[in-house]
């Protein structure tokens, strides 16, 4: 009789890197030609924000967390200025 490889791994740590792996991998699509004209919807809603997370050094942290809330809103306004948008 021969081992069926294609059922669940023993291993935990094999099942949670699968599983891992299956919940962060996206779908490959197949490639759409894109016209001139078309225009995301996220940049079609004026001051649309996209969620995103990034490691920032503590000391740049504190420095827009000490005048309170609005800190993202002080970091946003500082990257835009520093990319000059």
């Amino acid at each position: 009789m021969a081992f069926d490889r294609s059922r669940r791994p023993s291993d935990p740590r094999q099942a949670a890197e699968a599983a891992f792996k299956a919940a962060t991998t996206k779908p490959v699509e197949t490639a759409k030609p894109v016209s001139a004209s078309a225009v995301s919807p996220a940049s079609s809603v004026p001051g649309a924000r996209e969620m995103v997370s990034l490691r920032l050094d503590r000391a740049v942290l504190e420095h827009f967390q000490k005048d309170g809330p609005g800190w993202q809103d002080r970091i946003n306004a500082a990257l835009k200025a520093a990319a000059g948008l």
